[in-house]
């Protein structure tokens, strides 16, 4: 079985590849559909671009929700999960000694990014320590809400740690939140394909998720989930036609979203 797999790859056969985690690897057959895409942008770019490919981006969108299990149009695609984050802090208003409660196991770019943005807003980006071994998820919850006061205004997790794959108990955690009125952001960069993903289920309110990596999609493809009530807060981060639209459609958060210049939307549309 593995070796037939194998050879649906383009990986170099003299290097053993074991970091699949960070930037994926695309079979062929996929590949092969990416690049269909960009000859058909090069072919008629104008059609492409002005008119079919919003329908495409739907398609898209619906199978996606479909594996993941959510609405398809509380979705939206972004290059990768660092842009998808990026979009959903600068977004918030944050104010001076708000705390954002995470881990000392997250993301290093996104600790950067939170950083950045606690600099220029005054509030704290507070690491609670999670010490390994964990030998339950119980541990984990109760080592966690440790770290949760009346300061505490968001939560922010991985799913699925980039350093130790620890999978944490995101549900339970988003269960805490709500019950502390505490937004949820969920870094889940690692999870599609890797392990069974049931947004409906864990009931966050924001989630991101990598399609490049365990999902074997081209590279520059990830989606932004935010919940229907959230949606008109999160701005984007390129403001372009979508914005005030002169022909808005069922919901001014793919509006904004969808479009933000032109760019080659290939591996939205694999």
């Amino acid at each position: 079985m593995f070796p037939e797999l194998k050879k649906l790859f383009m990986l170099d056969p003299d290097i053993t590849f074991l970091n699949h985690g960070s930037f994926g690897a695309c079979p062929k057959p996929i590949f092969d559909k990416y690049i269909q895409f960009q000859k058909q942008l090069e072919k008629e770019p104008v059609r492409l671009l002005a008119y079919d490919v919003f329908p495409l981006l739907e398609k898209s969108r619906d199978a996606l929700s479909k594996f993941i299990s959510c609405n398809k149009d509380d979705l939206i695609f972004s290059p990768n999960p660092s842009t998808a984050l990026n979009t959903v802090i600068k977004s918030l208003n944050l104010k001076e000694n708000d705390e954002i409660l995470t881990t000392n196991h997250e993301y290093g770019a996104l600790d950067r990014t939170w950083n950045f943005i606690c600099k220029k807003t005054g509030a704290k980006y507070i690491q609670q320590t999670i010490k390994l071994p964990l030998n339950s998820k119980e541990e984990f919850i109760n080592d966690f809400k440790k770290g949760i006061n009346e300061k505490t205004k968001i939560i922010f997790l991985s799913h699925i740690t980039s350093s130790t794959a620890l999978i944490f108990p995101v549900e339970e955690i988003c269960k805490l939140a709500k019950e502390n009125n505490i937004l949820c952001i969920i870094d889940g960069a690692h999870v599609p394909a890797h392990i069974k993903l049931n947004i409906k289920k864990l009931n966050p309110d924001i989630y991101v998720g990598a399609c490049h990596k365990w999902m074997c999609s081209p590279k520059g493809v990830s989606f932004l989930y935010v919940k229907k009530e959230l949606q008109e807060s999160i701005d984007p981060l390129v403001v372009s036609w979508g914005y005030e639209s002169d022909e808005p459609s069922h919901s001014q958060f793919l509006d904004y979203h969808q479009w933000q210049g032109t760019k080659d939307m290939s591996a939205y549309l694999t």
